[in-house]
């Protein structure tokens, strides 16, 4: 088989196609056994001020579309896909139209995702710029990143919702954590803080151990089950996705599409090795 074909059949399983019909015919499947979405249309660091306004109208035809069909969802997006490059005000004033179509249609969440760290302050900065006027907005923060648990209270002190994952870019060890234990007890530190003082804190990740402590930092906190919500990425441990959601907790799987999959499978294959090793484990099994 070659390398070509290697990736199409990888990337059909972690990928919900190419336009927003397919992925929304994935996500109703999803919502058939139980469990929310959030949907992502593929594409980063856009260098014209032109394409950076067309991503801004796909993404209300996306939020309107879910609206329409009913769907349990929202959408995640990134930053630099606005303009954040070119421009912060083009960034904001492309989010703030989004938000707007997103408030019209029963204040739909939107959350940003969280880039490499050269846009980890660019994106809590418009954030928090913009989480004054628009409660429908949260974001994501990466444990492995030494500065998390101080980013954590200050988005925590203005009343955000934060989604809490590892983290997948390369970073230097000034910067972040380089051992797995490392990355895991911050993460840990950072559920515990979510658990203590977020509304509805989402927990991002396919580690069993994380799962685990999770759960019984949550039973120590008493947080109900539909207090938080754990997360994961379409195509992987799908069998967890539905024994939790069975069990009466909230989980949301996060659902990426569109025709720039080839570039954002490939760049996650590289940034890190375990993606390699937990993309391959996963890629025949259920």
């Amino acid at each position: 088989m070659s390398a070509n074909k290697v990736l199409t059949r990888m990337a059909r399983r972690f990928v919900a196609g190419e336009t927003a019909e397919e992925a929304l015919k994935v996500v109703a499947s999803l919502n058939e056994r139980g469990v929310l979405a959030s949907l992502d249309l593929l594409g980063e660091n856009v260098s014209s001020a032109d394409d950076a306004k067309r991503c801004a109208a796909e993404y209300c035809s996306l939020i309107a579309a879910i609206a329409s069909a009913g769907l349990q969802a929202n959408v995640s997006l990134k930053l630099t896909m606005l303009g954040l490059d070119s421009s912060e005000e083009l960034c904001r004033d492309n989010l703030t139209a989004i938000l707007d179509i997103a408030r019209s249609k029963g204040n739909m969440f939107v959350r940003i995702d969280m880039e490499g760290s050269a846009y980890t302050q660019k994106t809590l900065d418009v954030f928090l710029a913009l989480r004054r006027e628009y409660d429908n907005l949260g974001i994501v923060l990466q444990a492995m990143l030494k500065r998390t648990q101080e980013d954590l209270r200050r988005i925590l002190d203005a009343g955000g919702r934060v989604r809490l994952c590892k983290g997948a870019y390369k970073e230097p060890p000034a910067l972040a954590f380089q051992k797995m234990y490392e990355i895991q007890a911050n993460f840990l530190e950072c559920v515990n803080l979510l658990f203590e003082r977020c509304e509805l804190p989402a927990i991002a990740t396919h580690d069993q151990r994380l799962i685990d402590e999770t759960l019984k930092l949550a039973a120590r906190r008493d947080r109900a089950k539909d207090s938080f919500e754990f997360q994961m990425l379409y195509g992987l441990r799908r069998d967890t996705w539905y024994s939790l959601s069975a069990e009466g907790y909230r989980f949301r799987v996060y659902v990426p599409f569109g025709t720039h999959w080839l570039p954002y499978f490939t760049r996650r294959l590289r940034e890190r090795k375990e993606n390699v090793l937990f993309v391959l484990s996963n890629l025949f099994s259920r």
